[in-house]
């Protein structure tokens, strides 16, 4: 299955993953799941992922990959996620790989994650909106531009394609 928002580039997600800094134990949400390629990498440590998308489809692919990945710590909600994350109690750590309501979903994250919480961004307003949002919640650590290219093959030789660049924003609580 493919959705329209393709899933989160590896060199992008490992720098994602790496901000979030995810230990054993953690009780970590994805929102804006699509693919469950985040919810599936961060269950490898994490003890409980909860992916949430408003997409039925998304929701269904992210299942199915789950299931294929055998990542069985993986908790669904199809809804919106300012009206999804209040159930979910404290989180340790929390990736928004998508939102239309991005300030308030960081409003209530502010307030459940205990450690990191990162926001990629392909717009430059949605970047804006993530730093400006983080700034007045005290929680802005950092904004990083990852340009990816990869290899393609060129008359006989090799040239590098370049990638939609992505904007990694990071915030929390007491991180520096």
């Amino acid at each position: 299955m493919e959705l329209r928002a393709g899933p989160t580039q590896d060199e992008v997600m490992a720098v994602s993953l790496a901000k979030l800094g995810i230990r054993p134990g953690d009780r970590v949400v994805d929102v804006g799941c699509g693919t469950g390629k985040v919810s599936i990498a961060a269950s490898k440590t994490a003890e409980t992922v909860y992916a949430i998308d408003r997409r039925a489809e998304a929701i269904a692919c992210a299942r199915q990959e789950a299931a294929a990945a055998g990542a069985g710590n993986i908790e669904f909600f199809e809804g919106d996620a300012v009206d999804v994350l209040p159930d979910l109690g404290r989180l340790d750590a929390a990736f928004v790989g998508g939102s239309r309501r991005l300030p308030e979903v960081l409003d209530t994250l502010a307030r459940m994650v205990r450690g990191r919480i990162v926001v990629n961004a392909v717009m430059v307003g949605t970047l804006h909106e993530a730093i400006v949002s983080m700034q007045r919640l005290g929680i802005f650590i950092e904004a990083v531009h990852i340009q990816v290219s990869r290899s393609a093959g060129i008359a006989g030789g090799v040239m590098f394609k370049p990638l939609n660049p992505v904007y990694i924003i990071v915030g929390g609580a007491g991180c520096s």
